[in-house]
């Protein structure tokens, strides 16, 4: 009985290192991949920078010409990053100055476009969007100024949507898995139909992307971002 028992103890006590040096292990990738892409991040966005510059003042040179120039030229909006932490997000001004009561209008008038919104929180014909704010959004354009976010670290290039306050209940019980990491410029929902999905579907994408987060995996986000942003799919 005691040569069992032995034997079982030392059987339990190599299982439980076994256990914990694979814990480590996985540790240890986890924190060569964390830091790898933060470094990625960081070289990336100080060259999205410098190229912002000029975008940014041939963008105004065009909003004054088609008289779109009655309101900022940037867009910020508050949104929840890692672990809950709120962030303002930067964008390009692709609104008309008083969107929000616009929206409000439009919906309460139409019963179809509030179905939509609800579902999508988003609109295929969105009567806000000005001129030049729609061919922002069809190149993806709009993002650009995320460049900022990026280097002070709210974001990374590659991750969920960062989302608002009415958007996180959704996940119900999966809200700590998804906030669990930075959210992202682009990511696994986007180059996998982005506007043309529910947002249901969005959810299931963004998780994925949570659960199987690895840098392979975001060089493939990387390169086929740039295929979906020419093919102008799911644009909105």
């Amino acid at each position: 009985m005691d040569v069992q028992s032995n034997s079982k103890e030392i059987v339990d006590i190599n299982n439980t290192k076994t256990i914990e040096k694979s814990i480590n292990m996985n540790n240890i990738k986890k924190n060569i991949y964390l830091v790898t892409k933060r470094s990625i991040d960081i070289i990336g966005a100080l060259v999205g920078i410098i190229v912002l510059l000029p975008i940014t003042i041939l963008i105004y040179i065009i909003s004054i010409i088609l008289k779109e120039n009655d309101g900022p030229l940037f867009y910020n909006q508050k949104r929840i990053g890692k672990n809950g932490k709120y962030f303002k997000l930067y964008k390009f001004r692709s609104m008309c100055k008083d969107a929000d009561d616009k929206l409000a209008s439009y919906l309460a008038e139409n019963e179809e476009m509030r179905k939509e919104f609800k579902e999508t929180q988003k609109l295929q014909n969105d009567p806000r969007i000005t001129k030049l704010g729609n061919f922002l959004r069809k190149t993806s354009l709009d993002e650009l100024p995320q460049m900022i976010n990026i280097l002070k670290g709210d974001m990374s290039f590659i991750g969920p949507r960062p989302i608002v306050d009415g958007e996180i209940d959704k996940y119900e019980k999966n809200k700590e898995k998804f906030l669990s990491v930075k959210p992202g410029l682009t990511g696994y929902w986007q180059v996998n139909g982005r506007s043309t999905t529910t947002y249901e579907e969005r959810m299931e994408l963004e998780l994925y992307y949570v659960e199987h987060q690895s840098l392979w995996l975001d060089i493939k986000i990387f390169f086929k971002t740039f295929i979906t942003v020419l093919k102008k799919e799911g644009a909105m």
